[in-house]
């Protein structure tokens, strides 16, 4: 909600870089896309590291 208002401010004072600001906006996301899924895949490749340094841990403190 606030990058919507923020741009229509924008849109207000100037709307030429408003509307390249729309035109741009789908151009970035495509672009940073594979960053966010090698992003989501390194955190979920820790977690797991994580997990099988801490099961050793989990099993003797359930005994």
């Amino acid at each position: 909600m606030v990058k919507f208002l923020l741009w229509c401010v924008l849109l207000i004072f100037c709307w030429p870089l408003a509307l390249f600001a729309v035109v741009l906006y789908p151009l970035v996301w495509l672009f940073l896309l594979p960053f966010r899924l090698v992003g989501i895949a390194v955190h979920g490749v820790l977690e797991l590291v994580a997990a099988l340094i801490f099961l050793p841990v989990r099993l003797l403190r359930a005994i």
